[in-house]
C-alpha cells in the first residue's frame, strides 16, 4: 500500500514552498520599486503626488459611482422635475439633498458627474488599451522586418497623421452611423467610440515602438536569439517588447487624456454617447443651453471635472515621461 498520508504531506510541503517563493518574488519586486529611481522622483514632488491622488479619486468616484452616488441620475423613476434647476447648496434656494443643484430633469448635478466620468473614462481607458495594442503589433512589425511591411506601416501612418485626429474620428463614426441601422447605432455607441478614437491614435504607439524596435534588433541579445532558431514572434514578445515598453507607458499615459478630451468634444457636439448614458461632454453640451439664463452650475461644475482630470493625467504623463529617462534624472 502506498503511504496517501506521506504524499499528502509532501504535496502540501511542495505547495508552501511555491507559495513562499511566489511571494519572495512578489516582496523583492515591491522592494526594488519602492527603492527604485521612479518611485523617488514620485515621493519628491508633491504636484505629481497630488495629481495622482486626483486621478485615483476620479476612478473611484466614477467606478463606484452606483454605489456611492449620492442620487441614481440612470433611474428615471426617481427623477422628479420640481426639482429641476436648484442652485447649489450654499445659494439662495438650495436644497441640502443636491449639493451641486440640478440639471433641467432634476438630476443631481454631483450625481451626474460621478456617472458621466465613468463613461468618460472608460472611453478613454478602452480607447488607449486597443490603440496601444494595435500600435505596438505594427511597430514590432514594422521596426524587426523591415523592407516592403515597414514602408507601407508607415505610409499608411504619414497619410493619417495629415489628418486631424478629431476628423478622423467623425468619419469613423458617421461611416458606421451610415451603415447600421439608427437603433441598432445607439445600442453599441460606445464600442464605435472606442473603436474611432482608438483607430485614430493607434500612429503614434506604431512610431515610438518602431523606432525602438529599429535600435534593439541589432543588438547581441536579439542576434544570439536568431542564431539558437527561436521564431521571430518570440524574440519580439521576450526579447524587444520589454524594453520598448518605458516610452509606450508615456505615450499611453498622456493618450489617455487625449482621448477623454476627444470624447468630450464628441459628445458636445452630439456625435459620441447616447444621451441615456451621458458622458462630461454630454452634461456641458445640455448645461451650455442654460448658461445665459442663469444656471451657471449645470456647465461650469461638468467642465471643471472635465479640466481637472486631464491636467491631473497630463502631469502623471508628464513626470512618467521624466521619471522613465535616464538623461533627466
Amino acid at each position: 500500500m502506498p503511504n496517501m498520508t506521506g504524499s499528502k504531506v509532501t504535496d502540501s510541503v511542495s505547495d508552501v514552498i511555491v507559495e513562499r517563493g511566489l511571494w519572495f518574488r512578489i516582496s523583492d519586486g515591491a522592494r526594488r520599486f519602492f527603492d527604485g529611481d521612479v518611485f523617488y522622483s514620485f515621493k519628491r514632488s508633491p504636484v505629481v503626488m497630488v495629481a495622482f491622488a486626483v486621478t485615483v479619486l476620479f476612478f473611484v468616484l466614477a467606478f463606484l459611482a452606483p454605489w456611492i452616488a449620492p442620487h441614481n441620475t440612470y433611474d428615471v423613476m426617481t427623477l422628479n422635475l420640481m426639482d429641476a434647476f436648484k442652485p447649489p447648496v450654499w445659494e439662495a434656494g438650495g436644497d441640502p439633498s443636491y449639493l451641486l443643484g440640478t440639471d433641467d430633469q432634476g438630476r443631481d448635478v454631483f450625481s451626474t458627474i460621478m456617472f458621466g466620468a465613468r463613461v468618460s473614462l472608460t472611453v478613454g481607458f478602452l480607447s488607449v488599451i486597443l490603440a496601444m495594442v494595435l500600435g505596438i503589433v505594427l511597430g514590432l512589425v514594422a521596426g524587426y522586418f523591415g523592407g516592403v511591411t515597414d514602408a507601407v506601416i508607415m505610409r499608411i501612418a504619414d497619410v493619417q497623421l495629415s489628418f486631424p485626429a478629431i476628423l478622423i474620428v467623425l468619419l469613423i463614426d458617421g461611416f458606421t452611423r451610415s451603415l447600421l441601422p439608427r437603433g441598432m447605432h445607439e445600442e453599441i455607441a460606445l464600442v464605435i467610440l472606442v473603436l474611432a478614437i482608438a483607430f485614430a491614435n493607434w500612429v503614434q504607439f506604431a512610431r515610438t515602438v518602431r523606432g525602438s524596435c529599429l535600435v534593439e534588433k541589432n543588438k547581441e541579445y536579439v542576434q544570439a536569439a536568431r542564431v539558437i532558431g527561436l521564431h521571430p514572434a518570440l524574440i519580439l514578445i521576450r526579447h524587444v517588447l520589454p524594453n520598448v515598453m518605458s516610452p509606450v507607458l508615456v505615450i499611453a499615459t498622456i493618450s489617455l487624456a487625449i482621448a477623454i478630451l476627444t470624447e468630450a468634444t464628441l459628445s458636445f457636439l452630439g456625435v459620441g454617447v447616447p444621451p441615456t448614458q451621458p458622458s462630461l461632454g454630454t452634461l456641458i453640451r445640455i448645461g451650455n443651453d442654460f448658461l445665459f439664463s442663469g444656471e451657471w452650475w449645470m456647465t461650469i461644475f461638468p467642465g471643471a471635472a472635465l479640466v481637472i482630470l486631464v491636467l491631473a493625467v497630463n502631469l502623471l504623463g508628464d513626470w512618467l515621461r521624466d521619471a522613465l529617462n535616464p538623461k533627466l534624472r
